[in-house]
């Protein structure tokens, strides 16, 4: 199978970047791949390829950009010019921009390549009829919800069009299957980037790390985080650093830069910046807790996944998506109020204080992380495309329920 993959890619800043690194990587390992194509965007460094492992050919090729109103043009080129057997879409609703033409035209290619008859999957991360606009810092403007709300919908009539659209969270599967009348949405789950040999959870010398991970400004904020610390502190005699590791988000330039200023006047704060992929190990290794300081989730969250495979506990917001998502997966965290600074300050102590407390979470999610490893989900998709590739031959529709239970067993 000639496999294209539709993706951001490291060094890339666009959202999704990690999770299309931890797609080529595992696909390119599956011995009915024969080559991977990556259309990917456009960077000024080289794409991250530098994997130890042997496998299939992998053909880059750079096409799109943030924002560019002829991504739709360029991508449907590139696939028609490359001719894979099947395409993989790595989506979610602000994937190509944040301005609403070139993202609403993104977001149109899965059913340009059903009807060039491609096999398609796309995995969309997250679906409208779930995203608080607000909190997730689309707008707060009500007219304005109104708005992307139809946008959304028209859109995901398209993503649809996908022989087969993939999700990472069972509520999704009824949500969309009951408001579209469809039959082609497929549960497959996140799944773990990596699955490390088991750490010891032991902690480094020196001051207790409490860090963030991702890309921050929108839904995921680092106020409520730094002041939660600085009230532990207060009254408790920790030492503990607060460590900020990644970026902006794509959607708001600058943001860490103003966060940087604003508290400039508290101490033990690391902004991390970009942080390579060689890096995350030793980042989530050194970490006494993960932190998830979000206003809002817009569908699974793969720094849950990065955090459980290190064997980190976490700490996490009580939002509807991120809650089920645990409880589905075997996850285990302190929850937190999203918009309550004691709330969480109370959360991160219960973990710093307990070390026993700490470590029990910490196996737990290592657990979870290594029940779903990205080796056993991208297979999912290929016994998907081999039963898409069957149906077109025969002439029947997939049967996802019945590909499903094959999976299951």
């Amino acid at each position: 199978m000639k496999l294209a993959i539709v993706t951001a890619y490291p060094p890339s800043k666009v959202t999704l970047t990690e999770y299309g690194y931890y797609l080529v990587k595992h696909f390119r390992l599956k011995e009915e791949v024969t080559e991977l194509i990556l259309i990917t965007d456009r960077t000024e460094a080289p794409k991250d390829l530098n994997f130890e492992e042997n496998g299939c050919k992998i053909t880059v090729k750079e096409c799109w950009s943030f924002n560019s109103y002829t991504n739709i043009f360029n991508i449907s080129k590139t696939i028609s010019k490359t001719r894979p057997d099947a395409v993989l879409f790595n989506l979610q609703f602000l994937k190509f921009g944040d301005k609403k033409v070139p993202a609403a035209l993104g977001l149109m290619l899965p059913f340009i390549c059903k009807m060039k008859g491609i096999p398609t999957i796309s995995l969309l991360h997250n679906i409208l009829e779930k995203v608080d606009l607000e909190n997730a810092g689309f707008t707060n403007n009500k007219i304005l919800q109104s708005i992307y709300n139809f946008i959304g919908t028209t859109l995901t009539k398209f993503v649809l069009a996908s022989d087969i659209l993939a999700v990472t969270i069972s509520k999704y599967v009824s949500t969309l299957e009951e408001k579209y009348k469809v039959k082609n949405v497929a549960l497959i789950p996140h799944g773990a980037f990596e699955t490390p040999p088991e750490p010891d959870y032991k902690l480094p010398a020196g001051p207790k790390q409490v860090m963030a991970f991702g890309k921050f400004g929108t839904y995921k904020k680092v106020e409520i985080l730094i002041e939660a610390v600085e009230e532990i502190r207060s009254r408790l005699n920790e030492d503990i650093e607060i460590v900020i590791a990644g970026t902006d988000s794509p959607n708001t330039p600058g943001y860490l830069d103003e966060m940087k200023e604003k508290y400039s006047h508290v101490p033990q704060i690391r902004f991390t910046g970009y942080v390579a992929e060689e890096d995350v190990p030793k980042l989530f290794g050194e970490s006494a807790v993960t932190v998830f300081p979000y206003t809002s989730t817009t569908g699974s969250s793969g720094v849950l996944h990065q955090a459980g495979s290190y064997g980190n506990a976490v700490v996490l917001p009580d939002l509807g998506d991120l809650s089920t998502l645990v409880e589905e997966e075997g996850y285990k965290g302190e929850f937190f109020d999203a918009h309550d600074t004691s709330s969480l300050a109370t959360a991160i102590e219960k973990i710093l204080i307990n070390d026993a407390y700490r470590i029990q979470l910490g196996k737990q999610n290592y657990k979870a992380a290594c029940s779903l490893p990205m080796s056993a989900i991208t297979q999912m998709y290929i016994d998907y495309f081999k039963a898409i590739q069957k149906s077109k031959e025969t002439g029947f529709n997939v049967d996802i329920s019945a590909i499903e239970k094959k999976l299951v067993h």
